[in-house]
């Protein structure tokens, strides 16, 4: 795949013209408050993953609308008793889910405690999940995909109940006597970087302990953009859907706005290590630098009392990757980066 983006000079510099609804903060805080309506009930069964170094538990807790999600938590086996320890709450790749109790858990390895959050309705492309979406939206009118299930409103959007689960998964994380509340950091790849972005933005004023956040190659950024340029990858769902719904291009867009990583990422707080990679036709890098760009740049003004001003951010670029990105590179990339910010 050639380069078919920006240059790198012009991404360093490109900005979205996606701009925020006006009521974007108080459609995210009814959101969660409502969310919250409902008892966390936060359960970890201990399971035999056939691993010596490393403990694992399904987790079970209550997402959007009280609808059960599962997860996984790994904690490495020789842990301190008397020591609670960061936590990585990791989101996965679309199509995917937790997949299976031993199959990934590098930052447990690593020393950490590491909470895999399965994604509702999906775990039917590579990895297994065992989340089922209840919600009526489900069986609307749709392209085959999940970009454009319940599109026509903003209240029946499917992220919307991703980005739900993906808050309350990290409220799930920090219920464990074993992890350090304070101390979480948020990470994923793809869809998974996309929801960081998300629960990163959403987290600033309304919760507590998020430090840090990981986006790599992140999907669900500068909608517009993507919908348009990206030839390959869920992005096309959308643009595939707007051919037979010719007349629905302008309310989409309206409903996409609240769901743009570019918006809710404006309001983030925590630290940032992002990656892009130059040749990414799935999420293209102008769509990444957009939500790079835009993270921790809410004015101090419209920021919530105590939330803190702008937050240091970094991004890899790897120039001849394609959505595979930096995989190992930018693993041992972000472990540098943990070690040098968790001390």
């Amino acid at each position: 795949m050639p380069l078919f983006d920006l240059p790198l000079e012009q991404l360093r510099n490109y900005t979205s013209g996606v701009t925020a609804p006006a009521d974007l903060d108080a459609f995210w805080d009814r959101t969660i408050s409502e969310a919250r309506d409902y008892t966390l009930d936060a359960v970890f069964e201990a399971v035999d993953n056939y691993l010596t170094v490393i403990d694992t538990f399904d987790v079970t807790f209550a997402g959007f609308g009280g609808s059960l999600v599962k997860g996984w938590l790994h904690l490495p086996a020789n842990r301190p008793a008397d020591e609670p320890l960061p936590v990585v709450v990791q989101y996965v790749g679309y199509s995917g889910g937790r997949g299976l109790s031993n199959q990934d858990t590098k930052w447990a390895q690593a020393g950490y405690a590491h909470f895999i959050m399965d994604t509702r309705g999906q775990g039917y492309g590579g990895i297994l999940g065992h989340t089922a979406d209840p919600h009526p939206s489900a069986g609307d009118v749709a392209h085959a995909g999940l970009m454009t299930r319940g599109v026509g409103s903003r209240e029946d959007y499917y992220y919307r109940r991703v980005y739900v689960d993906a808050f309350r998964a990290v409220e799930a994380a920090q219920a464990h006597p074993a992890v350090d509340a304070s101390r979480v950091v948020v990470a994923g790849v793809s869809q998974g970087g996309g929801i960081t972005v998300a629960v990163a933005g959403l987290a600033a004023g309304r919760l507590d302990g998020v430090i840090a956040a990981l986006p790599d190659v992140p999907f669900l950024q500068d909608f517009p953009r993507s919908i348009d340029i990206a030839p390959r990858g869920p992005y096309p769902e959308i643009a595939a859907f707007l051919a037979r719904h010719r007349d629905r291009y302008e309310p989409i867009l309206a409903v996409l706005n609240y769901f743009d990583g570019v918006n809710l990422g404006r309001a983030a707080t925590a630290p940032a290590l992002f990656s892009a990679a130059q040749m990414d036709d799935i999420c293209p890098p102008s769509t990444v630098f957009a939500s790079f760009n835009a993270y921790g740049t809410k004015p101090a003004t419209a920021r919530p009392a105590g939330t803190g001003g702008v937050p240091a951010k970094d991004i890899e670029v790897y120039r001849f990757n394609n959505h595979e990105g930096g995989q190992e590179h930018q693993w041992n990339r972000q472990l540098q980066y943990l070690r040098k910010l968790l001390g």
